[in-house]
Parts: structure tokens; C-alpha cells; sequence
């Protein structure tokens, strides 16, 4: 964070001074929530959660080197209290932001934010200095953590944001006001907490609503929900997708053997070609809002097309590809899950075995529950079911209670007879059976709603394998 004294924080999040010997005390270092990542220089923000409260940790965090704490309570230490933790760090990195006038370029959608801000951080990095959102931090809490790590020298400052009901993003934008505004797609994650489409398209809007005259709106040509978006922003607004009226387009796609996808980027100023070290054809949308985010910012269309063709997974357990030394690929995409982001891993899946079955290989879908789908759980549950037998996966293993009981319904109903699908109760048993029926050759995905924890199974696969072995491929 840029430095500011503890009576400059004071004043900015009207919080009153505890045990500070000396106001003018500097922070320098990082804004943290866990005392076991703080540094020297740091603000420690102390947050009484379900099971934890930070204010317990107060004095630790203090004798790690944090100047002072942010709090609810006097604690004991240097600290400046205040009624709500949550607003006062909003208003503190609402204030650094403003001093510093950095580029702010805000992302959202139903599925894919934190692979397409991970692209679009690792574009736009090559060309200044760039602070993003570590992995999915991008509520309340973690978005302005991560505008506070911004410094006098960031340029570009990309920042994801999540939506679980309306007003949600339009209070996040109100935080770091951005520039560019990216909507990626209208799906059904969260269908069951905003209650239709329609809603979730209004809420996801809320961020091209914030733009301002001279703002970009980058959005998605190929989604209807969120093309419609262009009236609801003064910004000037630019497509991108596979439409012939994208601005920034994809053309000649297609999945290599490997199951990676290239295309042709055309943009208003060229043309270039891709080849991406990602997974999946799904991939090729979100590479394509972050080369238009990147080409509005004064990008080349080669610089782009570079960069894609380099970049890598920078979030855990996102279509993680890792080759153990017997031959088995194990696909982890344990992270999260909806239904159009298991559509796509499934057809990933489904490519990237092609040549592991021609070789004598299987496929194999190991599949949790999506969450928050409300009165449309079975539907999708079912419909996911049905796609692995369309898509030949060859075994499909539904991990945990009644949604998994849904995926092999569906998988059943669709002609899944014998053993190519089962239902199994839990991690712990769906590990024992892979690892007493995976050969060298099979391709194994993982993918459920985070709360299933099922990056436990891919963990478990690779536990005896070689450290960095196949990782990245």
C-alpha cells in the first residue's frame, strides 16, 4: 500500500485512536486479515468471523511487525477502532485509489472470472506494472485488500468482482470506480440465491452502470443477456466473441489433440494467431476479453497474441493438468463449479482423451454437487449426467449425496448401463476405487462446487508422484 500514517488512516475510516504512541507511524507494508501473513509495516484488519475472531490475534500480529490494527475494540495494542471493519477497509481503499488514478479494469460473469483475470493480468503485466486479484477474492473483503496493494507505481489494477445478489457489484465499483468494465456471461451459478437469468443479468449489468462517458464497456457479443448490457452504459462499448460484429473475434477455432484449443485473433487493428497452453475450448471467450481489455489499453495485436500463447494457470485447481509419472493425467478442476463451467470441463475432458482412447485409454469424470441452483438443481444435475454419456466419457463416478444421485440418474437415462457410471458416498471412496482401476493412459477430471472438496481426490492421486511432474502441460 501506498504510505499513509495512522492519523491519515484514522481520519479516512472516522475511527478513533487506541494505544498509538505516535500518529504519524507510517504504514507501509501490506493491509492483512490473517495475522500469519503479516509484515513488517502492516495493517492488521481484525474480523470476528463464525469461528474465528481476529481480535484475538490482535497482539500476535502487532509483535509480527504490524503497526497498528484495525478493529471493533480496543485490543490492547496500537489500533483504530471503528464500527464496521468491512466499511472501513471499503473506504480505505476507496480513498488509495483515488491518489493514485491507476487504471482500474473491473471483471464480471457467471463463469470464468478468475481464468480470464488471470489472463488479463498476465497481458497487460508485459506492458506495465500490474496489481490483480489473487485468486477469487472478489467480495467485499477481498476486493479492496487487493486495491490496497496497488503503490504509486501501478499502472493497471484488475480486479474481479462477485455477485450473490442485486446491488452487490454496484457497491464493489463504488469501492475502485473503473474504467473498463468486462462482462463475460450471463450462466446460472447462484440461479438459486437471484431467482432467474434476468436477475443475474441485472445484477452482473450493475458494473457497465458504473462506467463513465470516457469508461469502455467490453462485453460479450455472443451471450444476448449480456450484448443487451450495451444500453444500460454511457461507456463506449466493445464486443468480443465468435459474431461476425465482434470487434475482437476468434476465427478458424479449433481443439488441438491435446485437448488445447487455437484459433486466429482478429482485432480492429490485425490480425495474429493463438495457440493456448490452457484447456478446453471455452477458454477461447475468455481469451478473448482479455485481449480486447488489452488492445483498448495500447496492446499490439502480436504483443497479444504472445502473451496468450504463454500463458499459464495462475488460481489452484482451475483445469490444473498434471501427467503422473505411470501415464494417468489428472485433470483438477475441483475449484467451483456451475453448470455451463461443468459443460466445458466436460467437454474438455472429452478432447483431451480422444487420443488417450485411441491408445487404450478412458476418460473419467469424477463429478460433485453444484451448489445454489435452487428448484433447477435436478434439471441441471440431471442434464450434466446426460452429457458425459453423449460426450463418451467412458466413466463417470457422482461423488457425495442426493445431487450426485442426479448426475447418475441422468448419465443412466441417457444409455449408462453396467459399469460406466456409479454412485459413490463420498472423497474417500471414490479415491479407493480410482486407485484401484486407473492405467497408465487414462484421463482423470475432478470437478464439484467448492464446498464438496473434492480437490481432496485429485490430491490424493498425485500424492506419490514426482513434484512439478507434467504440471503446466
Amino acid at each position: 500500500m501506498i504510505a499513509l500514517s495512522l492519523a491519515e488512516i484514522a481520519e479516512i475510516v472516522g475511527g478513533h485512536s487506541y494505544d498509538i504512541p505516535d500518529p504519524a507511524v507510517q504504514v507501509t507494508g501490506p493491509v492483512v486479515i490473517d495475522s500469519r501473513q503479516v509484515e513488517a509495516g502492516s495493517l492488521f484488519a481484525a474480523f470476528a468471523g463464525d469461528h474465528v475472531d481476529g481480535h484475538d490475534y490482535a497482539k500476535r500480529a502487532v509483535a509480527e511487525g504490524a503497526v497498528a490494527v484495525l478493529a471493533t475494540r480496543p485490543v490492547g495494542v496500537p489500533a483504530i477502532v471503528v464500527e464496521d471493519v468491512r466499511a472501513a477497509l471499503g473506504a480505505l481503499a476507496r480513498a488509495v485509489v483515488g491518489k493514485l488514478g491507476t487504471e482500474v479494469v473491473a471483471l464480471t460473469g457467471s463463469a470464468g472470472k478468475t481464468s480470464t483475470k488471470d489472463l488479463i493480468a498476465q497481458l497487460l503485466q508485459r506492458h506495465a506494472p500490474t496489481v490483480w486479484t489473487p485468486g477469487s477474492l472478489n467480495n467485499e473483503i477481498g476486493l479492496p485488500l487487493t486495491a490496497l496493494r496497488a503503490t504509486a507505481e501501478t499502472r493497471h489494477l484488475v480486479l474481479e468482482m462477485g455477485a450473490r445478489g442485486i446491488g452487490h457489484i454496484r457497491y464493489l465499483t463504488g469501492l475502485t470506480p473503473p474504467r473498463i468494465g468486462l462482462v463475460l456471461n450471463v450462466g446460472t451459478a447462484h440461479i438459486g440465491e437471484f431467482g432467474g437469468r434476468e436477475q443475474i443479468a441485472e445484477a452482473k449489468g450493475e458494473l457497465v452502470e458504473s462506467l463513465p462517458g470516457d469508461g469502455i464497456a467490453v462485453l460479450n457479443a455472443d451471450d444476448p443477456l449480456v450484448r443487451a448490457m450495451a444500453s444500460r452504459t454511457k461507456a463506449r462499448v466493445v464486443l468480443f466473441g465468435e459474431a461476425d460484429e465482434a470487434d475482437v473475434r476468434a476465427e478458424n477455432v479449433r481443439l488441438l489433440p491435446n485437448g488445447q484449443p487455437a484459433f486466429r485473433l482478429r482485432t480492429p487493428s490485425g490480425c495474429s494467431d493463438v495457440a493456448l497452453r490452457l484447456y478446453g475450448e471455452h477458454h477461447v471467450s475468455n481469451a478473448l476479453a482479455a485481449a480486447a481489455v488489452a488492445h483498448e489499453l495500447g496492446m499490439s495485436v502480436d504483443e497479444i497474441a504472445t502473451a496468450l500463447s504463454e500463458a499459464g494457470t495462475l488460481s489452484r485447481w482451475r483445469m490444473e493438468v498434471t501427467e503422473r509419472p505411470d501415464g494417468v493425467t489428472v485433470v483438477n478442476d475441483a475449484y467451483n463449479a456451475n453448470p455451463e463451467s461443468m459443460r466445458a470441463a466436460l467437454r474438455a475432458l472429452a478432447a483431451m482423451g480422444t487420443a488417450a482412447q485411441a491408445a487404450g485409454g478412458r476418460t473419467w469424470a469424477v463429478l460433485g454437487p453444484m451448489a445454489e441452483l435452487g428448484d433447477e438443481s435436478l434439471a441441471e444435475h440431471d442434464a450434466v449426467g446426460r452429457l458425459a454419456v453423449r460426450l463418451n466419457v467412458s466413466k463417470l463416478v457422482a461423488v457425495g449425496g442426493r445431487e450426485a444421485s442426479w448426475l447418475q440418474l441422468g448419465a443412466y437415462n441417457e444409455g449408462s448401463w453396467g459399469e460406466e457410471s456409479v454412485h459413490v458416498s463420498d472423497a474417500q471412496a471414490a479415491v479407493d476405487l480410482l486407485r484401484s482401476e486407473l492405467r497408465p493412459g487414462d484421463v482423470v477430471l475432478v470437478k464439484a462446487s467448492r464446498s464438496a472438496g473434492l480437490e481432496r481426490i485429485a490430491q490424493a492421486l498425485l500424492e506419490n508422484t514426482t513434484e512439478g511432474e507434467g504440471a503446466g502441460r
